[in-house]
């Protein structure tokens, strides 16, 4: 089956043919504007193709809807437009993209992926605010998780490249948004992630944690406004915040030039990432693999070895060599390590092209 995956952002849209053997046969990046693509400008870049046999499409946010990949009707986009409030900077993009493509390509099926759903059955106690009962059922309030379809794949090609089970696995996806999951037997256990992408790790424009009682008095006291807030917070924090900049490359580079602010800047994230590993290692009762993968797990050996610094109490040492010439998959453990640590491509695509054969496997069941 050829699957035609479909990655929705606010400026650009991706495109990735694939086919039996998840080789990718053709790939297309068109300019989108508030997740929108000039369906001429579509039209043409599919005409270019072979012919899809499907279509799967990330989609942010699944609430507790969607637990699972879903085949898209008119009920399926009815509850997904629902959800926009849970996710208002990204569901819209999506929901376009579904749109756009079933005009382009009508007949063939499509199939929602989420990245929500590895995270839909972190136990309770993971899953869980300790904010009233009211709240929790009347509004829906509960961790929820992102970055699954990344994690999920992680998770599996950790296995296949240890040739192992990979056992009490940390992946962290550090990208422009970062969280990290523990897994267990394939399965999310706990993530850093929660009600919005905004909990947990510094990112790249995003704060991460923040204490609710500072927003309190911001808002409180009439120093800002919700809306100020809610922008800063997504678009001008995190390491944009602390260095001006949100690009992780120039802030190690100024940092180790002796820049303070990007010093600061790096000391922050590497302070939160190195804790949020012992909290999902805590989760697993320990820790026997991690994973780096996202455009900075993958591409900064700094940070890598920024993160693995002072946590040998775990059992984590990476070999410097390995750490700096790593490319493509790699382990970069060091000899005698009790933790295997790893490094991985993302590949959102092959997750979602899986996703798809599934979904659609399960349909022709009539499961």
């Amino acid at each position: 089956m050829r699957v035609l995956v479909v990655n929705t952002g606010s400026t650009s849209v991706k495109l990735r043919l694939l086919d039996e053997r998840d080789d990718v046969l053709e790939r297309r990046d068109l300019a989108a504007q508030a997740g929108r693509v000039r369906e001429e400008e579509l039209a043409d870049a599919l005409a270019g193709l072979p012919r899809a046999d499907a279509v799967g499409h990330r989609v942010v946010h699944g609430g507790d809807d969607f637990r699972a990949p879903v085949v898209v009707d008119g009920r399926v986009l009815e509850r997904l437009r629902a959800l926009t409030e849970l996710a208002p900077l990204h569901q819209p993009a999506a929901l376009a993209g579904i749109t756009a493509l079933e005009r382009a390509l009508p007949g063939v099926a499509q199939v929602a992926c989420f990245d929500t759903a590895f995270h839909a059955d972190l136990p309770p106690e993971a899953a869980t605010y300790a904010v009233p009962r009211r709240w929790r059922e009347e509004f829906g309030l509960r961790r929820y998780g992102f970055h699954g379809l990344s994690h999920a794949y992680a998770a599996r090609q950790a296995g296949r490249l240890l040739g192992a089970d990979p056992g009490r696995l940390v992946t962290a996806h550090l990208g422009a948004g970062a969280s990290l999951a523990a897994v267990r037997d394939g399965r999310s256990v706990d993530t850093t992630m929660g009600f919005t992408p905004l909990e947990g790790l510094v990112m790249a424009t995003r704060a991460g944690d923040v204490d609710p009682g500072l927003l309190m008095w911001l808002l409180r006291n009439g120093h800002l406004e919700p809306s100020e807030v809610d922008t800063v917070l997504e678009r001008r924090s995190g390491l944009a915040g602390l260095a001006g900049t949100a690009d992780m490359r120039e802030v190690t580079a100024r940092a180790d030039g002796g820049d303070p602010a990007a010093g600061l800047a790096l000391a922050v994230y590497l302070h939160r990432l190195r804790a949020k590993i012992a909290a999902m290692a805590a989760a697993l009762g320990g820790l026997d693999t991690l994973v780096f993968t996202g455009g900075v797990g993958e591409g900064s050996p700094r940070v890598r070895a920024g993160a693995a610094a002072g946590m040998g109490f775990l059992g984590l040492a990476l070999d410097p060599d390995a750490n700096a010439a790593a490319a493509g998959d790699a382990e970069i453990t060091a000899g005698g390590a009790a933790v295997r640590t790893l490094v991985l491509t993302a590949r959102e695509d092959l997750q979602i092209a899986a996703d798809v054969r599934h979904a659609l496997g399960a349909r022709d069941r009539g499961g």
